[in-house]
């Protein structure tokens, strides 16, 4: 039975999960598919340097966003090619320091199956980079914080649509969904998805010559500088909790690579404070 990530309000629990999996699973609040690597569901404490989001404090709304923006955009850009050492070291299995995890599927997958052929990972845009026209010249197209290593044919089926619930099963990445103009990714990345969204519409504000990046309750939005679902977005926010594993590719980025950090997973309550 296909199973879902719901929002659980009447009682404060963090997650509820549909039937079918192991009171195991259940107890720990993590889900993962077959041939998936478990992560650490659990929600961690941000390991944020100190200061950096001073000026933010107290903020809501468009002032919060613009204030966010100022803080993030202070960053060092990386090439499209210096994207594969930034995903190797972002996005490194913890158990085995020679692979990634796939974002889309959970596996691990040897580093050196970087490329274009079947059974490859390759660089996906979470942020189809046709939304806004960006393409992969230094700036949006390279932002490491919506950048994540998936399989070449995964990569492929999600395209440039838009992120919502519904569809068919995605053949080699089970737990994902699909259809004509949505991608639903699997349960324990939820909250990843939304929250790499959420950063480029901060941090992509029309400046150095590119689309203001903004997101939108709709989907199919083709080249438009818009991506949806927002209420699907801000729902997964809330429901699927930052996890170690999404933290320490927060401070792998900010420290050896672009020296600016994801507010969101930082902050998972400043998306409401935004969009909300």
């Amino acid at each position: 039975m296909r199973t879902r990530l719901v929002r659980a309000r009447a009682r404060g629990l963090g997650r509820v999960w549909g039937s079918g999996l192991s009171a195991l699973a259940v107890a720990a609040g993590v889900l993962v598919a077959p041939g998936a690597v478990a992560q650490d569901s659990a929600a961690v404490a941000a390991d944020v340097p100190a200061g950096y989001y001073d000026s933010a404090e107290g903020l809501s709304g468009e002032a919060l966003k613009a204030e966010l923006n100022d803080i993030i955009s202070d960053a060092d850009a990386v090439s499209y090619d210096e994207v594969w050492d930034g995903l190797m070291a972002s996005d490194e299995d913890p158990a085995n320091p020679n692979n990634v995890i796939l974002l889309y599927s959970g596996q691990s997958r040897a580093k050196s199956l970087n490329g274009g052929a079947v059974g490859d990972w390759n660089r996906e845009h979470v942020w189809a980079k046709s939304h806004g026209d960006f393409g992969t010249s230094t700036g949006p197209g390279t932002d490491l914080h919506h950048l994540r290593p998936t399989d070449v044919q995964v990569n492929s089926i999600r395209g440039n649509k838009d992120f919502d619930e519904g569809g068919s099963a995605v053949s080699g990445a089970p737990g994902n969904y699909t259809d004509s103009d949505s991608f639903e990714p699997r349960d324990d990345v939820k909250g990843d998805v939304a929250r790499m969204i959420l950063y480029m519409a901060v941090r992509w504000e029309g400046e150095d010559s590119f689309a203001d990046l903004e997101p939108n309750d709709t989907v199919n939005n083709g080249s438009a500088p818009y991506h949806g679902k927002l209420s699907t977005l801000l729902e997964w926010n809330a429901a699927d909790p930052v996890s170690a594993f999404e933290a320490n590719r927060n401070d792998v980025i900010y420290e050896q690579f672009q020296h600016n950090r994801n507010p969101f997973v930082d902050h998972p309550e400043w998306a409401d404070a935004i969009w909300g």
